[in-house]
């Protein structure tokens, strides 16, 4: 569904270039396991990482996703998002550019598992369209026939769509239906065990957010060179 290039974080002002690799989610303890060793975190020396650069088939993730992420919160998105249809998954898209419940992984987590709690009309990008299907389409008003081209539709469309609260977004007009939004999970608990893959090493992530943040600061004014991009698709192409 998406990947992430893991970056360790003790070589980065070391070498002056960041040393990691892209690792594919849905993934495994193995898999975790045989990379930490490959990009030197060794949980002595160098234990820390964090995460330089995302690149995903669902338009618009890459935008939510920070750069200190819990591997294990990434793979049990990444195991929700698998498990959608490719109707949720347009869903999903769209819910996710109104910028509701996109502040943290934990949000988008209980947001794939709250689709229910939006409508999504296809291939709708103007008000004009929107209160054509509403008037003609869905009949929310019994119009004469003879008065069908007379009608103000891009108005009757911007009202809907403001009483609404709704929003275009790429994949059509989305708007939240009010049912009630269940907060499935609440933290790295919720997790279930099964798709727990970081505990190679034990992370403090206070600690390791003030390390990148002081790493960052140390190397502001010449900063390292990036890592090669991956030839293929970006995060913005489905």
């Amino acid at each position: 569904m998406f990947e992430a290039f893991v970056t360790n974080l003790g070589m980065y002002p070391e070498h002056g270039v960041e040393v990691g690799e892209y690792l594919k989610f849905p993934t495994t303890v193995v898999e975790v396991q045989a990379l930490f060793p490959r990009i030197g975190i060794d949980g002595k020396r160098y234990q820390e990482y964090f995460i330089t650069n995302y690149e995903s088939d669902v338009l618009g993730l890459y935008d939510y996703l920070g750069e200190y992420e819990s591997l294990d919160e990434l793979n049990y998105l990444a195991h929700l998002l698998e498990e959608l249809t490719p109707d949720e998954l347009e869903k999903l898209e769209a819910a996710m550019d109104t910028g509701e419940y996109t502040n943290s992984v934990k949000d988008l987590i209980n947001l794939t598992q709250n689709l229910d709690c939006y409508e999504l009309y296809g291939g709708i990008s103007s008000d004009e369209e929107l209160g054509r299907m509403y008037l003609l389409d869905f009949e929310a008003i019994q119009v004469p026939e003879h008065l069908v081209d007379y009608l103000d539709y891009e108005g009757y469309g911007r009202d809907m769509r403001i009483n609404e609260g709704g929003h275009f977004a790429p994949g059509g007009y989305v708007f939240n239906n009010q049912s009630r939004f269940i907060e499935h999970y609440s933290g790295l608990d919720d997790i279930p065990e099964e798709y727990r893959i970081s505990n190679v090493h034990t992370r403090n992530e206070k600690e390791e957010t003030r390390s990148i943040l002081e790493t960052i600061k140390q190397f502001k004014e010449a900063p390292p060179a990036p890592h090669k991009d991956k030839v293929g698709s970006s995060h913005e192409e489905r």
